[in-house]
């Protein structure tokens, strides 16, 4: 009799366990859900907002990223029909230099399971023509984001009141 009371025990506990374990899904969803639409375009976030050319990737981050005394890295993260899922800050460098490496760059991309992205950084001097290290980080990230599957649609320079789109200089390959 002893064995069997166990026995029931241990059933009733793992059920209660399974059991609490859904009701702790269902919360994470709702909790994700209402996190997600608190960073929707209708309450001002990024999140959701179409990226169709350079200029929409300038617009987006030029209020936070124009006037920076440091150097920045982010990735803004980009589904299927080209609408924002995130954008992330990757690094933070000095008044004239951040050191990138393509597998930070494509971390979360990876995690999100974004199919593309748009690489984006600001040159605190004001000037965004690029340097002959940020093609050269460029054309690797995009072959290591063709190794992952993932396109790396752009990569635009911010300046002050400018930008440079890397894929309309045609420098992305």
């Amino acid at each position: 009799m002893t064995r069997s009371l166990r026995e029931s025990q241990a059933r009733t506990m793992a059920a209660n366990d399974i059991t609490l374990f859904r009701v702790a899904e269902d919360t994470l969803r709702c909790f994700v859900d209402l996190w997600a639409r608190s960073r929707s375009v209708e309450f001002g976030s990024p999140l959701g907002r179409k990226i169709a050319c350079p200029r929409d990737v300038y617009e987006l981050v030029r209020p936070e990223m124009e006037h920076l005394v440091q150097e920045q890295a982010r990735v803004i993260l980009l589904d299927t029909r080209c609408q924002v899922l995130d954008v992330v800050l990757v690094y933070q460098g000095n008044v004239n230099s951040t050191s990138f490496r393509a597998a930070e760059l494509l971390r979360d991309a990876v995690i999100r399971n974004a199919p593309s992205l748009v690489l984006v950084h600001n040159h605190p001097s004001g000037d965004p023509e690029p340097s002959p290290p940020d093609i050269a980080l460029t054309r690797e990230l995009v072959k290591a984001g063709e190794l992952l599957g993932i396109e790396v649609s752009d990569h635009v320079i911010v300046g002050r009141d400018s930008f440079v789109s890397l894929k309309h200089r045609k420098l992305l390959s």
